[in-house]
């Protein structure tokens, strides 16, 4: 059985998603004034990472500069919450996001 992939821009969904699973938002650093690397941190599954804690506010800013898209999956295969997602370019209309397009 496959699990879907879902797509979405929508801050409130993503922010949900993220603190159901104790995900954070994060960056990777600064280049400039511009937060590099968005991330969401989940602590109990870090390894060894140099991640910074970010605002919600900063991680969206971050978020819309970028035009990033956010594809997840609510469960694993075995009904468990997922904590799979990846930031991807956001889809243009008529156009379907692609897993292929993710940011590691």
């Amino acid at each position: 059985m496959s699990v879907a992939l879902r797509y979405t821009i929508d801050h409130h969904e993503i922010r949900r998603w993220s603190e159901r699973r104790g995900g954070r938002p994060a960056g990777l650093g600064r280049v400039g004034r511009r937060i590099a690397g968005l991330r969401t941190d989940f602590p109990q599954y870090r390894i060894k990472a140099a991640l910074r804690r970010i605002t919600c506010g900063g991680f969206f800013d971050a978020f819309e500069t970028a035009r990033w898209g956010f594809v997840c999956r609510e469960e694993t295969e075995d009904g468990q919450l997922s904590r799979f997602h990846r930031f991807v370019k956001r889809a243009t209309r008529g156009q379907a996001p692609s897993v292929r397009d993710c940011v590691l």
